[in-house]
Parts: structure tokens; sequence; C-alpha cells
């Protein structure tokens, strides 16, 4: 029997998990069994559970359907586990290290007892100081094992289930599980130290419970909230069948009644039956108010009073005379000059325009990416809607002729920020940019995140300097109504690195729909535009920005790579976006496409790709033509940007660290052999389920027209899918 069962609900959480998970692997007390409640065998969150099951046999995953709820879902884990104590960490916290070795040297000295809590830590993700609210209500708790009746302040009700360790034998022979619906915390809570006789506490952090940048899905408005009553309900009737004496009954049912009249005291989230909950949270007060009860000091104390009088208007008044100052003002842009300032407030007090369409790629650098391939087929299904491109003033030259266009800053860009419908971005719209009720925001992303991203740079001092403020960057998050995704890998990495409330689009990426569209003849064209000398492997070389470094690095003798490569051998170089300095330079073999427009259109060109650790891997991975990693400073990366996966684990082709590998794998093309074909087939099966040739067309359907999820055109399987022909004859996965 192993010492510790730790239960993992994972509904909602399937990015995060995986953090969950390995902090319990991790810990130095190797004791223990791991069970991850999953939502089904199929959900995300089953796929990142079982990939811990077949590296360790402590793990068990177990399956609880969304609609049985947190507690559902913990019962379920009850049910399976073996050990001695049950802990739960929910699918988004982490144990933090050397917790169970604490617990474990906690519980040998004060003997088996039935419930022992501990501190926990309350963290923001992006910016902001942990708190321990733990601390203040277990200090002043006598040293060893005691009965309840000695700290009858410590009643559970205000700790999460997961800031304490329950012997499970206990648990069984009391019959205690989650109760239904919401709220089950608090119901557990006061279940468990009702009917326990041994308890202790340990003045240590164990979890790390991560604050949800949308609150508590308990703080949401809806009728959930009159549930609270039913576990209040449940833990007072407990309490008087088991006889609790008044010394004990007094501080469960003051604790109770101030998270009753937290909620009663905010009507938004009663949005109806307001007043009915009021009522019965007054019935419920008076029958189950302990003789000798005295009222807290203060406001609370008027609450209280209100509230056993059943004065519904008078507490309805004394709160609102309480909120007068509480509710956030919206910031309101700040344009730097005072005309444009005042046009915007004036334009966002105009109507939206129901067939206006705003979009924006890579900060204003013109008609490219995502946000282009939407406009095109928009154009196409959805011709009533009058679109927008902004576009930065050194680059409006470069916008088609037949698309209208906005310079940044300008007074029209204020004026169609102002009152579009619809907003379309690949990466943010500006800081002041207003989210208006009734606006929709997608944002479309530009890649497949290997490095970290978003909050998840926040322990990387050097990109996180460049970051800025994690708070104003989630700001801008909160304005998204739908966020694109290319891939599971991404939807969950999206999910921890942009928390928000928005709606994942597994669609693909309209840019790369292209790559199962064009034709021989497109490729041919682009390949004479771009000067690929006919006849010659074209090889695309398309190195990463590195954080580290103060400009552009190619990181290879490009000359000597393609003396060395084979005679046929050219090098189409795109430095990262950051290096664009205009029209390239030919040397040689070498030709600079950094400054063409259309990044897919390279892509096509090219016979083969090496990269190092650019998102473009993901991209050109559906092209199915040979790629190699070029990888001569992984470690470095990994450790000043941060990485999702281990890419030399799971590469898309063969993985080089020296100029002579790379050369030596294209001179005795094992760059294009069955290894590499191998490779490939497995990184397109987990990184191109989605990206079939008509993204555009589900995103144009869904935002832009409306239609409804089971409308969408579905994705057309992996193995049916032609992308566009290489130039060269290559064997295709």
């Amino acid at each position: 029997m192993p010492r510790f069962s730790i239960i993992v609900p994972s509904h909602g959480v399937a990015g995060r998990l995986s953090q969950a998970l390995d902090s319990v692997l991790a810990q130095s007390f190797g004791d223990l069994e791991l069970i991850p409640v999953c939502d089904a065998p199929d959900s995300p969150a089953a796929d990142v559970a079982a990939g811990r099951a077949e590296r360790d046999s402590r793990v068990t995953v177990v399956y609880s359907p969304p609609s049985a709820g947190p507690g559902g879902a913990r019962n379920t884990g009850m049910r399976a586990a073996t050990g001695a104590y049950l802990l739960f960490l929910d699918g988004d916290d982490l144990l933090l290290p050397g917790a169970l070795a604490a617990l474990d040297t906690r519980l040998a000295g004060t003997g088996d007892v039935d419930v022992l809590y501990f501190e926990h830590e309350r963290t923001p993700w992006w910016e902001g100081e942990p708190t321990n609210p733990a601390a203040p209500l277990l200090a002043g708790a006598p040293k060893g094992a005691f009965p309840p009746a000695r700290a009858p302040r410590l009643t559970g009700v205000p700790l999460p289930a997961w800031s304490a360790a329950y012997r499970r034998s206990f648990v069984a022979a009391q019959h205690i599980t989650f109760p239904e619906g919401h709220f089950t915390d608090l119901g557990w809570g006061g279940l468990t130290t009702i009917a326990a006789e041994r308890i202790a506490v340990l003045g240590s952090v164990l979890v790390r419970h991560r604050l949800r940048r949308e609150g508590s899905r308990l703080n949401l408005p809806g009728a959930h909230q009159h549930q609270l009553l039913d576990q209040v309900d449940l833990v007072l009737t407990r309490a008087a069948e088991q006889r609790l004496d008044a010394e004990r009954s007094r501080p469960l049912f003051e604790q109770l009644f101030a998270v009753v009249l937290k909620t009663a005291s905010r009507p938004e989230r009663l949005p109806s039956g307001h007043r009915a909950f009021f009522r019965r949270a007054r019935r419920l007060y008076r029958h189950h108010r302990p003789a000798g009860f005295r009222v807290p000091g203060g406001s609370v104390g008027v609450q209280h009073r209100l509230l056993a009088a059943g004065a519904y208007t008078a507490f309805r008044a004394l709160r609102a005379a309480n909120q007068v100052a509480a509710k956030a003002v919206e910031r309101l842009p700040r344009p730097r000059m005072l005309r444009t300032r005042l046009l915007y407030r004036g334009q966002l007090r105009r109507p939206l325009d129901p067939r206006l369409a705003v979009y924006c790629a890579y900060w204003g650098r013109g008609y490219a990416c995502s946000p282009a391939a939407i406009h095109a087929k928009a154009r196409e299904l959805a011709p009533h809607i009058r679109s927008v491109f902004l576009v930065e003033a050194d680059q409006a030259h470069t916008m088609p002729r037949d698309v209208d266009h906005v310079v940044i800053g300008s007074r029209r860009y204020w004026e169609v920020l102002a009152r579009a419908k619809y907003l379309i971005n690949n990466a943010n719209f500006a800081e002041g940019v207003v989210k208006r009720p009734g606006s929709v925001h997608l944002q479309t992303q530009h890649g497949t995140p290997l490095k970290k991203m978003g909050v998840d740079q926040s322990t990387y001092p050097v990109v996180a300097a460049q970051t800025g403020s994690f708070a104003k960057l989630l700001g801008r998050v909160d304005r998204w109504d739908f966020n694109l995704s290319s891939n599971p890998h991404s939807t969950q990495m999206w999910e921890r690195a942009f928390p928000g409330s928005y709606e994942a689009l597994e669609y693909g990426y309209p840019r790369n729909d292209v790559f199962y569209t064009a034709t021989a003849d497109d490729v041919a064209r682009i390949r004479r535009e771009l000067g690929v000398p006919e006849g010659s492997t074209a090889v695309l070389y398309a190195p990463t920005h590195r954080d580290h470094h103060t400009g552009f690095e190619t990181g290879l003798d490009l000359e000597a790579f393609c003396e060395a490569a084979g005679e046929d051998v050219v090098v189409l170089l795109r430095a990262h976006y950051f290096y664009d300095r205009g029209p390239g330079r030919h040397s040689g073999r070498i030709i600079d496409v950094t400054g063409h427009r259309s990044s897919e259109d390279v892509c096509l060109a090219a016979d083969a790709l090496v990269t190092d650790y650019s998102s473009i891997m993901f991209d050109y991975a559906n092209l199915d033509r040979p790629i190699v990693v070029y990888a001569d400073d992984w470690e470095v990366y990994r450790e000043t940007r941060g990485v999702y996966f281990d890419l030399m684990a799971e590469p898309p082709g063969p993985v080089t660290r020296t100029p002579g590998e790379l050369a030596r794998v294209f001179h005795d093309g094992s760059y294009r052999g069955p290894e590499s074909r191998a490779l490939r087939a497995a990184f397109r099966e987990r990184f191109c389920p989605f990206d079939d040739g008509r993204a555009a067309e589900r995103v144009v359907r869904r935002v832009l027209l409306g239609e409804p999820p089971e409308a969408i055109p579905p994705v057309i399987p992996l193995a049916e899918r032609i992308p566009a022909p290489a130039a060269a004859t290559l064997v295709r996965s």
C-alpha cells in the first residue's frame, strides 16, 4: 500500500496538466500513486496523462465525465486509490519540491491522524506577490495531534481540499464523499472536520495554487450560486446530527455564513433569483443558528442582523453604498495627441459597423500571414463585409493595390478600430484599443510554439525583460474572443501561455492553406521570381531570433556549405522578420529572401529546409519535404529562451551539430533518406493534423458568417491530403 494517493482532476486544464503531474512524480519521497482523472480516453488531458503512465508505473489514469464536476472526479479518484493518505491537487497547481517528504516526517511525529492540514501558496501567473491564506488559520494550533475541540476555529471550511491530507480508512469508515454540484470543497471540508477525532497541522507551504486569470469559476454569475446554500445546509445538518458542541458549532456557523454573505452582497453573481437566495439564506440562518451565537462587529455584523431579519431592501442598500468606488473603470486608450484621443473616444460612442473588418499582421508589416489569407477568403465567401488592413507608413507601398488599408496612427486608423465589428490580428492590437461589447477579436497566432511564450517567459530573465509587463500582455489577451490553433500541442500551450476566456479554434493556420492549393506552375513561377537557377536544389536556411544576441548572425558559412553540399545546391537565406531590411542581395549561390513578403512563397520554392529552432519547421512540414535541424547551440537556447519539448528527441528530420555534419547529410543524400522520412512522418502526424487547405474557409464561416461549429467543413485526414509539388523529384512520407 503506497503512503500517499494523489488525485488530480484535469477538466479544462490540459495545457497545464503536465506541470502538475511532473511536480508529483519528481518528489524525493517516492512511495506514492498518482491518479489523474480525465474526462474520457480521447480527451486532450488523457493524452498527457497516458504519456506519464507509460513511463511510470505509479500513474493510474481514471475517467469521470465533465458532467460529474470536480467533486465527481475526486470521488472517482478516491474509489481507485489504495494509499494510506489521500491528497488532492488541481490540474493546474503544483506540489512543491519536498512536500511529500515533509508530510511523511510530520505524520511520523504525530502518528495516524484523520486530517493533516498544511499551508498553500496562492500565486498569480503573471505579476503580483504570492499569498498564504492558510497561515493565519493554522497559526496557534497545538503542536502534536489533537482533537478538533482544542482548536474550534479550525473547521476546515475556509481551506480547499488540496490544503490537507486525509486518512483513507477514516474517509471510508465515515462514508464521506465530495457532495454533488458546486462549492464541494466547502462541503467536504466541513464534513471531514466534523467527523474527525484526531487532527494535526503542518506549518509549511506544500502546494502552489496558480490563480486563474478569469478568477474562480465559483465566482461567475449563474444559477449554480444557489448550490452554495445546499452545501451550508448539508454541513450544518450533519453537525446537528453529530451533536456538535456549541464551542465548535459557533465558529463553523460563522465561517459558513461569511461565505453566504459574500455571495448575497454581490447581486451580479445572481442575475436572477437574488431575492430567493436571500430568503432561503435567512431561513437557514434562523434554523441553524447555534445557541449563544454572537454576531461579529462592524459592517459584517450589520449584514448578519439584516439577513436574520430578512431585511432584503436594507441589505441591498448597504451593499450599494459600499460599492460606490469598488467597480474598476475600464482604461480608455491613450493616443499621444489630445485631438486624436478625443477623436477615438468620440468614435467609441458611435455604433459598431457590422460590416467592417480590420486586419493586421506582424504589427503592421504589410499584407501577410493568416490575416491576409482570411482576408482573401472573406472576399469570396463574405463579400458584404468591408475590409481594412492596418500598415506602418514605411510598408504602405507593399500593399496590394486592390486592398484598402490605413496607416497606423492616422485619423482613419483610430476611426476603423473604434467602429469595426471584426478585428483580426496575428500579434496584438495596440495597448489602448478598447474591446467593445459586440465586437469580435480573432487572434490567428503566427506559428507553433517550440519556445516558451506569454506568461511562461516570466522565469527567463532575458526574455522577460524584453516582454515588459505581463499584466498588460494579458490585458490584451482579454480582448480575444477566438484563438486559432494548428495542432493539439499549440492548443494546450496557448492555454498555458495566454490564459484567458477565449474559445480555441482548432482549424489550422489559414496561411498554410497554400501548401495544399498551390500547383506545379505556382512553384515554378515563385522560383523564377526569387532567382533560383533551373535544375538546382534550393535549400531554405531559416534560423530563428536569439534573445541573447543583439543582431542577426547566420551561424553558418553558407558559401562553404554550398561547396561541400553539392554543386547543384543554392541557399535561400531567410532571417527572422526582426532583421528584415528590405530587398536582399544575392551573393554567389546565396539568395537573400529575408525581405520577400511571403514566407509561404519561400517555403514553396524550397526543396528542403534547414533551420535551428524556428517555428517555420512546423509550417514547412505540411509540404512533406526534407527538414534538417542545425542545432549548434541547443543547450544555450534551451536555457536562455525555454522550450516546450525536447526537439533533439523528436525532430522533423536529421539533427546536425556542426557545419561538417550539415554538409555531409546533403552530400550523401541522407537528408532525404528513409530515416529522415520516418522522422518527418511522425512529426507531421503530431504537428500537422488540422492544416489541410481549408483553414481560411473554416475561419470565415465561423467568425465572420457566424455559422455554428457543426456546420464548419471537417478537417481532411492527413493521409488523404496532397501537398503542393516540389520542383525536384523527392520521395514523400
